[in-house]
């Protein structure tokens, strides 16, 4: 018998003759996320599978894989020869005296076992009904459920845990993005979301010093570090934004700051993407929540956005939607740290909710708006996070 950790792909099924690249893809993914461990992996049709590793980081191992897009459910099995007596042998092993029920369920991919599924699963169980007084079979309401998994490279896996992962595409299948990264809660679940349909993320994050300190700096930091554990390697273009926010608020009617401030991010943005080959901007935008955030604002900030398609994938989502993802990726408790963004200095007391886009660029003609972009792409910081 050999330890061994099965992994089980997502939508990857679906992909027909793509499903080379979709899967070559998501290989290079897992041996990106294990590359701190030794062990051996290798391919069963539908399945891969981790073997020869330190038992001892059994449990690190599957916690990483478990963050890897595009991987279904992992399951730590005992790999045996396609042998009946020893399937039943080490069926039992399973087990012990504590007193449960139990059921057993066949896979039998290889049909050139003869034995019919639902007669190998009585058999077993009868097995451990055998060996252990204290168990019973119920086949609905069961406290342990064994899976035998009969493929067809001559090996069977034995398991009793399903253990679910991130689903979704692998990253990198679907190109690359850049996501407008703040302190909040809803842009990293962004972010999340877009790299689960399989886009690479890279992000940028606009800094106003000494307006927001360096504090909510390294939050966002933090926060790209979280993203990065299920997206892989991410680059944060850090833009300094101080200038930009001083000259709208001196030079603009205060109920269009907001509005502006976001045009400027959004030109801003689609440059830095352009120029590092990303097909996208990813925001964190949910309709309605805040006054930036209406259609008609929305409308407003993406006239500014001339070659490149704007993914909100929050649109629809409420607050506690939102809410729970980021508790799922464990983002939750570093967003709520109270570090002030470039998003809450300078606020007006009465944003305009539905901006009207001549009114809009009226007041931005009080800017040199060419200026303003070009100094502030002129003094990124480029910070590289790998997971």
């Amino acid at each position: 018998m050999e330890k061994v950790i099965l992994i089980r792909f997502s939508e990857i099924f679906l992909k027909g003759g793509n499903r080379k690249f979709f899967e070559k893809r998501l290989i290079d993914n897992i041996k990106e996320s294990l590359k701190d461990f030794e062990y051996k992996f290798s391919q069963s049709q539908n399945r891969y599978v981790i073997s020869d590793y330190d038992e001892d980081s059994e449990g690190e191992i599957i916690e990483k894989l478990k963050k890897v897009f595009g991987i279904h459910s992992v399951s730590a099995a005992a790999k045996v020869k396609t042998d009946f007596e020893t399937i039943r042998k080490t069926a039992l092993t399973f087990f012990d005296d504590t007193p449960l029920s139990f059921r057993v369920t066949v896979r039998r991919a290889d049909k050139r076992v003869d034995i019919p599924s639902p007669v190998m699963a009585g058999e077993i169980g009868g097995d451990i009904l055998e060996a252990y007084p204290g168990t019973k079979v119920n086949l609905s309401k069961f406290d342990k459920e064994l899976y035998v998994d009969i493929r067809e490279n001559g090996f069977t896996y034995l398991f009793t845990d399903k253990i679910a992962c991130a689903g979704g595409m692998p990253v990198g299948t679907a190109g690359k993005a850049l996501c407008l990264l703040s302190g909040g809660i809803d842009s990293p679940v962004a972010a999340y979301m877009m790299a689960k349909r399989g886009l690479q993320i890279d992000a940028v994050h606009f800094h106003s010093m000494p307006y927001t300190s360096e504090q909510a700096k390294e939050k966002v930091i933090n926060l790209a570090k979280i993203v990065s554990g299920y997206a892989g390697r991410i680059k944060l273009y850090v833009v300094p934004f101080t200038e930009i926010q001083e000259s709208i608020h001196k030079f603009c009617p205060p109920e269009y700051m907001i509005t502006i401030m976001r045009r400027f991010m959004m030109r801003i943005s689609e440059r830095l993407a352009l120029k590092i080959n990303a097909g996208a901007i990813v925001t964190g935008e949910s309709l309605g929540q805040v006054a930036s955030q209406t259609m008609q604002s929305m409308t407003v900030t993406n006239k500014v956005v001339e070659h490149l398609p704007v993914f909100r994938p929050l649109v629809g989502f409420d607050k506690e939607e939102i809410i729970a993802v980021s508790k799922k990726i464990d983002a939750f408790d570093t967003s709520i740290l109270p570090y002030q963004d470039c998003c809450t200095i300078f606020l007006p007391k009465n944003p305009v909710i539905r901006p009207k886009p001549e009114l809009i660029e009226r007041a931005e003609k009080t800017l040199d708006i060419e200026k303003l972009i070009s100094d502030a792409l002129n003094n990124v910081e480029i910070i590289d996070l790998n997971p």
